[in-house]
């Protein structure tokens, strides 16, 4: 539950039958009274003092509720939660549809108006159980600009294979459009929607939306195949070698490996599978393969050794996508707190 959800969700003003108008407040208190003290000690573990303030102050005030009106505020409340779960499964679209079947029209429509005046709805909402292979035919016709925008927007899983996918010749121009994005007004939002042939139901505000910037780009990259992130970094580098060298500083790639200390090393090596590691170690400098080396036994640095000895020439795609694995294990390790990876420009923080 989310931080200020009853005053938020069950807001406005009714009059049910059989009762008087009730305000917001009101109407959370009473709901609060009716499901009792022991749910209501949990739900405001997640208000702000304040806010506990207002609900206790109406809570005192309230005079006697006969059932017919706990009854239709506890509906109430029942239907924006529905609400609310089917906007955040599916999108505004989905959630007006699923409440026309089961409350009819005119309910869904009331219903999901309350909500949008005080949601945030994220813009490009429309798009996001759309499947990525159709969205990349759709939207890679448009200008870098625009294609940067929404990806900007999108999950970050989704926005790496739509960016994998493009043409190589836009893929650095949308990735640096992403990178150095700040904020974009409502309006060229809403055209770009417009353009895409879908609306959202409403914009909650009017304030200018951020999105984009080298976090952004480096989340992404951090998911796309080793061949895109090499190709988009290296022409970044010739058209902005300032900004390819800060979306390095902030991301991990195979040879970033000797940043890792002894330790950490040996972690990852428990993780790895010698045959993957192999592959791995085939087209990189000796600086890495020593590293890896020193923190292993002398017989299974031998054997290691064997192993890419005896097995010969290598596919580079093959190559790339073992280190892609390992690479994927650090990130793993580093999530979960099992390992520590110093960024490049990072002061050394010892504790």
């Amino acid at each position: 539950m989310a931080k200020g959800l009853i005053p938020s969700t069950v807001g406005g003003t009714s009059k049910k039958k059989g009762s008087k108008e009730f305000t917001g407040r009101q109407k959370a208190a009473i709901f609060l009274v009716t499901i009792g003290s022991e749910i209501s000690a949990e739900i405001f573990k997640f208000l702000r003092e304040d806010e506990i303030e207002t609900l206790t102050f109406e809570i005192a005030r309230l005079e006697t509720i006969d059932a017919e009106q706990k009854d239709a505020i506890l509906q109430e409340f029942q239907e924006l939660m529905m609400a609310n779960q089917f906007i955040s499964t599916g999108g505004i679209d989905y959630a007006r549809e699923l409440l026309e079947k089961s409350l009819g029209s005119q309910k869904a429509i009331d219903i999901i108006n309350r909500l949008t005046s005080s949601l945030q709805v994220r813009p490009f909402d429309f798009i996001r159980r759309t499947d990525p292979a159709h969205l990349l035919n759709f939207i890679q016709q448009e200008h870098p600009q625009t294609i940067a925008l929404i990806l900007a927007y999108l999950e970050p899983n989704k926005a790496s294979f739509i960016l994998q996918n493009m043409p190589q010749e836009i893929q650095s121009d949308v990735a640096r459009r992403i990178a150095t994005m700040d904020r974009t007004s409502p309006e060229v939002l809403r055209e770009v929607e417009r353009v895409l042939e879908k609306k959202l139901s409403s914009l909650s505000s009017e304030d200018y939306t951020a999105a984009g910037g080298v976090e952004s780009i480096v989340e992404i990259l951090n998911l796309v195949d080793r061949a895109s992130e090499k190709q988009i970094i290296e022409a970044l580098e010739d058209e902005d070698p300032e900004l390819a060298e800060e979306i390095k500083k902030r991301m991990f790639v195979f040879e970033d490996i000797v940043m890792l200390d002894d330790k950490a090393i040996q972690k990852v090596m428990r993780e790895v599978d010698s045959q993957e590691l192999a592959k791995a170690l085939k087209s990189v400098d000796s600086e890495v393969q020593d590293k890896i080396f020193k923190n292993m036994s002398k017989r299974a640095a031998s054997m290691l050794k064997e192993d890419m000895e005896y097995m010969g020439p290598v596919r580079l795609e093959d190559v790339e996508e073992a280190q892609q694995k390992i690479v994927s294990i650090i990130r793993h390790l580093e999530d979960t707190g099992e390992i520590v990876v110093a960024r490049a420009g990072e002061d050394e923080l010892v504790v």
